[in-house]
């Protein structure tokens, strides 16, 4: 299939730093429009992203949701009136089952809605986004199909299909447990520098990849995922545990 006659145009709604990293890669192959209240008037966008009014990005073919997940509700309910028939709506948050359940509730049932979660972001993809993963759920019709052909054939990632539970399970410790040790280890610092091991060096990197995130990625990851507070008690009931028994016996 071709991706240039599916789709035409992007519409990209929020331009954070995970929207600028989204324009920057889909810009080359399609016309990406986008609109976030936050850009400045006249402000320098790369080429082939153009800024536009809310209901101009809505009336493109697909339409990117990059807004925070406590933002999304609202988001779909402004923009429904302006989706045409046979649009593709996808979000790219990090939690699937909420973004899905708000879609479904809040978008006509004309339009197709796909839900995506980029397994990276604008610090694991500076040198690029060529084999990295992006996890695909179809939610309505089957408009994920040409999305993923998207993906696969004009930007190189690697494809996981997958369902929003499944999705939200694995995220519970991938991205869970990589935010919960990052902040508590931010909250320790400043930490040791000089005689550090390679595993500490290694262990610092995954830190500061993600120590920074917006305070919106890190509640979706730790508190609209239904299956992150389960993760977090096993952790620190294994962490006790594990401090017990160092602790010798009384």
């Amino acid at each position: 299939m071709s991706c240039h006659l599916t789709f035409s145009s992007i519409g990209l709604l929020g331009f954070g730093a995970f929207g600028r990293l989204i324009a920057a890669h889909l810009a080359p192959h399609l016309p990406c429009l986008v609109h976030d209240p936050a850009l400045p008037q006249g402000a320098t966008l790369p080429s082939g992203v153009t800024a536009t009014s809310f209901a101009g990005a809505a009336s493109c073919d697909l339409v990117i949701l990059a807004m925070p997940v406590t933002e999304m509700a609202a988001a779909c309910r402004a923009i429904a009136p302006h989706l045409r028939p046979g649009t593709v709506v996808v979000d790219v948050g990090s939690v699937k089952l909420a973004t899905a359940a708000i879609m479904q509730a809040h978008l006509p049932a004309h339009v197709g809605l796909v839900g995506t979660h980029p397994l990276f972001g604008p610090q694991s993809a500076r040198d690029g986004i060529v084999g990295r993963k992006i996890a695909i759920c179809p939610i309505r019709g089957k408009a994920h199909l040409p999305v993923a052909a998207f993906l696969r054939a004009r930007l190189g990632l690697q494809v996981i299909v997958t369902t929003p539970e499944a999705h939200d399970r694995e995220a519970a410790t991938v991205q869970g447990l990589t935010h919960l040790i990052a902040q508590a280890l931010a909250r320790m610092g400043p930490l040791p520098s000089r005689m550090t091991t390679a595993s500490f060096d290694l262990l610092m990197q995954a830190t500061e990849m993600v120590r920074n995130d917006p305070p919106g990625v890190l509640a979706a990851i730790e508190c609209a995922n239904p299956f992150a507070a389960p993760v977090r008690a096993e952790f620190q009931a294994l962490i006790a545990g594990l401090d017990r028994s160092y602790a010798g016996p009384d």
